[in-house]
């Protein structure tokens, strides 16, 4: 059996964030478009503390398509950036496979704007030419929510895995036990699941109270 039981391997795995430009972002309906930023950057944040690579790019930024949101390389900032000369699948720019192939890792963690075009296409393309994809599917803005049903089965039954940003921090990270442990929860709680934030708020009053007796003193007013 595998060391990893099937699951990620964060040593063989190479994230790709591909057109998360702030002007496509305009034509996102299937979720929220904060979220959606908020996706990626627990992204690029999960990347940067178990020092995963990361490969970004843009369609044609200096078009309405606009830039690339600027959440990515701040949080990332050993990501590396490839340019496109207009390619709409990025794995037929022959830089940016060379880019991923410099990696040494087989394994790619691929999200985009659109779902189905900038995060699909190459994942078909990758599976082609051998490698294992995993699609984030809420870290991908699309045009409309059937649109993103479609392209979830198109990219299944090519051979890729889809999968949740949650879901990516969580088997990227494996235990609690080490030395990030606060800083992943961290992520999931500002980022990811805001609930998550009242628990841990939740818990550091109950830490408290256990050391230093309650706030309230109910017997006094008795």
């Amino acid at each position: 059996m595998s060391a990893t039981n099937g699951m990620l391997d964060p040593d063989d795995s190479v994230i790709l964030l591909i057109d998360h430009q702030s002007g496509l972002f305009n034509t996102v309906r299937d979720l929220p478009v904060p979220d959606l930023r908020h996706y990626v950057t627990a992204i690029a944040k999960t990347a940067t503390l178990l020092n995963i690579p990361v490969i970004t790019t843009a369609s044609v930024p200096d078009g309405p398509n606009g830039p690339l949101i600027p959440e990515i390389h701040t949080h990332a900032p050993h990501a590396v950036y490839v340019p496109r000369t207009g390619q709409i699948n990025t794995w037929d720019n022959p830089l940016f496979v060379e880019a991923v192939e410099k990696t040494g890792r087989k394994t790619l963690i691929i999200a985009g704007t659109l779902t189905s075009v900038c995060m699909a296409f190459p994942a078909v393309s990758a599976i082609q030419e051998g490698y294992k994809v995993y699609c984030v599917v809420d870290a991908s803005g699309n045009w409309s929510k059937l649109a993103t049903d479609a392209t979830i089965a198109r990219v299944a039954q090519a051979g890729a895995i889809p999968t949740d940003t949650f879901a990516i921090v969580a088997e990227l990270m494996r235990t609690w036990n080490r030395p990030e442990g606060s800083r992943f929860a961290q992520i999931l709680a500002e980022h990811v699941c805001p609930e998550y934030k009242c628990l841990m708020e939740s818990y550091d009053k109950a830490q408290e109270i256990a050391k230093n007796g309650p706030e309230t003193n109910l017997d006094k007013y008795q």
